[in-house]
């Protein structure tokens, strides 16, 4: 491990950066329509019953990174094939979210310029950052934190301002009963983006204060999960659900309705800045998680030698992994959720819990 330790703060922050991420720029959970944002409030509670699961393997594994202790648990062969197939999942996560940054700043911002440009210049800076180390990474989180936050509240002052904001546009609330929201939820915010948590399993072994994860971590979801569901509520009852479902980017939609006496409009530029440095964050931790667990794995002594293949290897990825962003898309929402999330952040970390609990029970017993 990383000789380096971060205070439960520089979690929690990391935390919110991770997981709004991405998920502010896509329609999440539309499927729920207007009800959208209930969704992703039961996408949270789940969220928070993986993340128990998470912290009860970092409870029996305190001083370790997964890598290790999967082999503790299931044995050395199978537990190196296993951490293996973490790094590389977590290398896929960090390429479908620079295709998903790379893709908005062509379409927003640099219609002629080639995808491999942007996502090039997304991952230098990454891989500049992951290899400065965690706490790095943390404070510079713990620094723009606060920017995004003035955005935040700013942008939501000036939406609410300009007048465009119609209520009735959430409403009938559960017009179609619960079923549908619930299924939303299980089936997508439940993996995207509250499971994605799984990834500071390779983190929380550098918190400085253990006592205090429990409680971070679940601070750092509930602030997430709200957030989230307030922005997605703001987006339907500015574009309605027709207009929502069918833009790309609705956050950015939302955004360009601003118009306040006629002075202050236009502003997406200026709030694009909160996704890119949330997407960065977010490539950032996963491409950390896969460096520091591919290290691990293999006994480099410096990480910082990893850096850059697995950053280049992220890179082709992210360009060869759909033929177009509609295809990228319908892949993240129809296949990766059933085929890739739920072993990865479901089925496997739940069933290396149980075999915990035996194995430390039997231990105790003898």
């Amino acid at each position: 491990m990383e000789k380096a330790k971060i205070s439960a703060y520089q979690l929690f922050v990391l935390i919110v950066l991770f997981e709004l991420g991405s998920a502010l720029l896509l329609p999440l959970a539309i499927e729920a329509k207007q009800d959208a944002w209930l969704a992703i409030l039961i996408g949270m509670a789940g969220g928070c019953c993986l993340f128990f699961i998470y912290y009860g393997l970092y409870h029996y594994y305190p001083d370790i990174l997964p890598t290790e202790y999967t082999q503790k648990i299931i044995g050395k062969f199978l537990g190196r094939i296993l951490s293996f197939l973490y790094i590389l999942y977590f290398m896929y996560l960090a390429a479908r979210v620079l295709r998903d940054f790379g893709e908005m700043l062509l379409i927003f911002a640099y219609s002629e310029t080639p995808l491999f440009v942007t996502n090039s210049l997304l991952i230098i800076v990454i891989i500049y950052t992951v290899r400065k180390g965690i706490e790095v990474l943390a404070r510079t989180g713990e620094l723009l934190f606060v920017f995004i936050g003035l955005l935040a509240v700013s942008g939501f002052l000036l939406i609410t301002l300009s007048g465009v904001i119609q209520v009735t546009n959430l409403q009938p609330v559960l017009e179609n009963g619960m079923l549908p929201v619930v299924k939303t939820a299980i089936t997508q915010t439940l993996y995207i983006p509250f499971g994605e948590i799984i990834v500071f399993a390779m983190i929380i072994p550098y918190l400085n204060r253990p006592e205090k994860l429990k409680r971070t971590g679940l601070y750092a979801l509930g602030v997430s999960g709200f957030s989230l569901a307030l922005v997605m509520a703001m987006n339907i009852s500015v574009l309605g659900v027709s207009l929502t479902a069918r833009s790309q980017f609705p956050l950015l939609s939302t955004i360009q309705t601003i118009q306040v006496e006629q002075f202050l409009e236009r502003l997406d530029v200026y709030f694009m800045l909160t996704l890119v440095i949330g997407g960065f964050f977010k490539i950032a931790v996963f491409s950390y998680a896969a460096v520091t667990g591919a290290a691990n794995l293999f006994n480099v002594k410096e990480p910082s030698r990893l850096v850059y293949p697995i950053g280049v290897v992220i890179l082709l990825i992210s360009m060869i992994i759909a033929s177009s962003f509609s295809e990228h898309i319908e892949e993240g929402v129809k296949v990766i959720p059933l085929y890739v999330h739920l072993p990865f952040q479901i089925i496997i970390p739940t069933l290396l819990l149980f075999a915990a609990y035996l194995k430390n029970r039997n231990k105790n017993l003898n």
